[in-house]
This record gives structure tokens, sequence and C-alpha cells, in this order.
């Protein structure tokens, strides 16, 4: 087949040039947008040398916005992951009044700006809220306090697992759930046996995406938490207000940490594509 035929068969085909030029210009954009922002972090992390950056680690501030941080998400990601699997198989092989309503909810924490969901929960649990006077009378504290933070996580992470999974869901159809029920199989077994095994690449690629969002929220976090150094301040708020206090060193190595953090999920979801990139991209493209 001549190059003019080819070219003629390929209407996607773009010359040289246009290839070249948005090629560049894509390179070009991640080294300003990502790659060098990621390594002026670094570079102002470690330029005082391996020793300031370890100190301003182990500040005990510094470790109780890390240990809150690591319960927040281990908190979060779990609860997501199992409300997002049971989300997904109820939207993908049923029907019933206000599916589409549902549907829509989901996507909620998406077009809600953190800020705005942080306030929301402030009108709920705060001291003027419409639970007020029920935490109040059993001494219970959401706001200013660990649950207020878990339950912004919870919020703003949400939409991750159960939009990776009903896709993938409504791709695959109930074929092998229905041989399975009809050879008397229990739900339970059903559940854990076919539907757990077809999924479990597309949820572990959700889950991933929700421990990246959840380590690093910070605006429904920020509005809920008080700002209590040693108590409710998560990674990135106290990156903020070391910041804020022209802190330098401790603020870019609190940074360093969060970003080895992203960057491992990163490597994950790299990896996870390479040997699952076929199943997942389908699964993309039906959002």
């Amino acid at each position: 087949m001549s190059a003019e035929s080819f070219h003629h068969d390929d209407p996607l085909r773009e010359p040289v040039w246009v290839r070249v030029g948005l090629i560049a210009f894509a390179v070009l954009a991640m080294l300003l947008l990502v790659v060098l922002p990621l390594i002026t972090v670094l570079a102002s992390a470690f330029g005082d040398g391996f020793g300031a950056w370890w100190a301003a680690l182990r500040e005990p501030d510094a470790l109780a916005a890390l240990r809150l941080t690591l319960l927040t998400v281990s908190i979060a990601v779990p609860v997501n992951a199992v409300c997002g699997v049971l989300m997904a198989w109820a939207l993908a092989r049923f029907e019933f009044p206000g599916k589409r309503v549902l549907l829509s909810l989901i996507d909620l924490p998406f077009a809600v700006s953190p800020v705005v969901a942080g306030l929301c929960l402030v009108l709920l649990f705060g001291a003027h809220g419409w639970f007020a006077e029920l935490l109040a009378e059993h001494d219970i504290k959401i706001l200013f306090a660990r649950p207020g933070i878990v339950l912004a996580t919870l919020f703003i992470t949400f939409p991750f697992v159960v939009r990776e999974l009903l896709p993938l869901m409504q791709q695959q159809g109930a074929d092998d759930e229905l041989a399975a029920r009809s050879l008397g199989a229990g739900a339970w077994r059903l559940f854990f046996r076919i539907t757990l095994p077809n999924i479990k690449w597309g949820l572990l690629y959700g889950v991933l995406l929700c421990t990246a969002r959840a380590m690093g929220e910070f605006g429904a976090v920020s509005v809920v938490s008080g700002h209590i150094r040693g108590l409710t301040n998560t990674l990135p708020l106290h990156i903020e207000i070391l910041y804020n206090e022209f802190d330098t060193v401790a603020a870019f190595a609190a940074a360093s940490l969060l970003s080895g953090m992203a960057l491992v999920t990163l490597v994950l979801k790299f990896w996870l594509e390479s040997r699952h990139g076929d199943a997942l991209a389908s699964s993309h493209r039906k959002h």
C-alpha cells in the first residue's frame, strides 16, 4: 500500500508538524505544571541537608499531622470501598424509582467546592446546626475534632470507587451471576466467587484514586478542623501553617513527604494500568 493511499484511508492521520507540535506542547505543559513544581519542592526540602529535613519531620506536630492523615485515610478508604461496591452493584443490576437522581447525587462531591462541603458539615454539626442539641446531649463532638475530618474526607472521596466500578459492572453484565444463581449459589457466595473477582482491578484502581485524594484533601478539612496544632491538623493543613509562619524548610519537608506518598500511589496506578490497561480503559470509555 502506497503512502498516498494509506494517508487517504486514515482520515485521523495528521501531518508530522501537527503531531510533533501537540506532543511537544503536552510534554512542555507537564514539565511546567507538574515536574518543575515537584523538583522545586524537593530542592527546597533538602536545601539545608538531610538532617534538617529529618528533624522537621520528627517534630511532634509533624508526626501528629502524619498520624491523623493516615488515620483518616485508613477509615475513609475502606468505608468508601465497601459503600462504592454495594452502590455500584445496586445501580448496575437493579432498576428502581429515583435511580437517575441517585446517579446524579453520586457526582455531587465533584461538582461542589470542598469548602462548601465543609460549610455544609458546619450547618449540620456546628453549635447552631441541625444536630447541635442531640450532640450536646450525648457529649459528642464532631467539628474541630477527628470525626469531622473523617466525615469531610468521606464526602469528598465518595465518588471515586463507585464511578470506577459502575461502568465496569454495566459492561460485564450479569450473565455469570445469573448462571451461578441458577446453580444454587447464595448471595454471599455469588458475590465473593463471581462478582468480586470480576471487578477486583477496577476496585483497586478506585481505591488508589480515593487514597490519593484523601491524603491531599485541604478545603473541606480546613473548614471543619479548627486548625488545632497537634490535634486536628492533617499534613496539608500542617504545611499551610508552617508556610504562613515562614518556616519554609519544615513546610517543604512536610510537602515532600506528602508528595512522596502521592508518587507511591502514582507508581501503583501506572503498574495497575500496565497490567490491566485494557479492562480499565474500556471501563473509562463508559464514563
